[in-house]
């Protein structure tokens, strides 16, 4: 039987999986519990929560771990975690990702960037922090990026088995998607080798960060009359940055010839247009660039242009911060 580190007062050992909709946080979570319960004898429980949307949106997901003469009878939400692993960087826009953290707790984020911008942007004072650019290697293997999540995971987590997981994998994929069985395994082996560590020493007098729990601002008191949506989903009002699972489209200017094409797919009206006079003088619209605010990603603009003056480009992490302001493009 496998000795679980620092406990909770109820002897769990909690994880906590911060993603979007996509990128395999829900099938990780799940992996992850199979690989403690099955593979080393752990007592362990399992659930996500997530929309209705199936790509884009917050993801959560939850794994609590505890010795084997322990029942598990908690099936809440995971409030004070003693990992949290942050799938996409760009959600601490939206959600805090480090809600309840304790003061020594390990923080493993999916990115591209150093400690310090990491850990000023997660506003993260001490812990362990954890780096490791899952990204490039699922793109590198074609695989997603959960697997390479759940190798760095395991190198965090050191009382896990990794040869564990390793077979979890393989019954995963076996039966319907064998052909992935092998590359997955390599992902996971490199999220294992490539996670780096820093570890910021707390003070004994730390205090652990609080958990805010999100509360519905209207109800059966506050709703206005009519029903009206106070509120509505739309990119003008919210960022949508958050949502991209890692690229972008990119323009290029000196091919584009103002057909609109990329316009009539765009589900977000990314496209920021100008009026000109084309070379007999007759007024036109000319494509001037991307706003990055409302662009998720999707990429349908890429496919629909006939002259590839839109074209995929990776997103850097952090890059999206940079977009924020409207009307600002990139055009290469």
């Amino acid at each position: 039987m496998s000795i679980l580190p620092k406990q909770n007062e109820l002897g769990f050992f909690e994880i906590r999986l911060e993603s979007i909709g996509g990128l395999g946080a829900n099938l990780a979570g799940k992996m992850l519990a199979e690989a403690g319960v099955m593979g080393l004898g752990l007592n362990g429980m399992n659930f996500s929560s997530y929309g209705s949307e199936k790509k884009g949106s917050p993801v959560k997901s939850f794994v609590r771990f505890c010795d084997s003469d322990v029942q598990v009878r908690d099936h809440s939400p995971i409030e004070r975690p003693h990992v949290v692993g942050v799938f996409h960087e760009a959600l601490y826009k939206t959600v805090d990702v480090l809600s309840g953290i304790h003061p020594d707790s390990i923080v493993l984020v999916n990115t591209t960037r150093s400690f310090e911008e990491v850990k000023k942007d997660l506003k993260l004072e001490y812990g362990v922090l954890c780096v490791v650019d899952a990204l490039s290697i699922a793109l590198e293997e074609k695989t997603k990026i959960n697997t390479a999540m759940l190798g760095a995971l395991f190198r965090v987590c050191d009382f896990l088995d990794a040869e564990a997981m390793k077979e979890v994998i393989r019954k995963t994929f076996e039966k319907k998607y064998p052909h992935f069985v092998e590359p997955n395994i390599r992902t996971f082996e490199r999220g294992y080798q490539e996670v780096t560590f820093q570890v910021y020493e707390a003070p004994k007098d730390a205090e652990q960060r609080p958990f805010e729990r999100p509360e519905p601002t209207l109800g059966y008191e506050t709703q206005p009359l009519g029903g009206m949506i106070t509120n509505p989903g739309n990119s003008i009002l919210k960022d949508l940055s958050g949502s991209r699972q890692g690229f972008l489209p990119e323009f290029h200017d000196s091919k584009c010839i103002h057909c609109a094409a990329c316009d009539n797919v765009c589900p977000d009206m990314c496209f920021v247009w100008e009026e000109g006079a084309d070379k007999k003088g007759r007024p036109t619209m000319f494509l001037q660039g991307i706003d990055y605010q409302y662009c998720k990603g999707c990429l349908k603009c890429v496919v629909i242009c006939p002259t590839s003056a839109l074209t995929e480009l990776r997103e850097e992490q952090g890059y999206a911060d940079e977009q924020r302001v409207p009307h600002k493009f990139i055009m290469a």
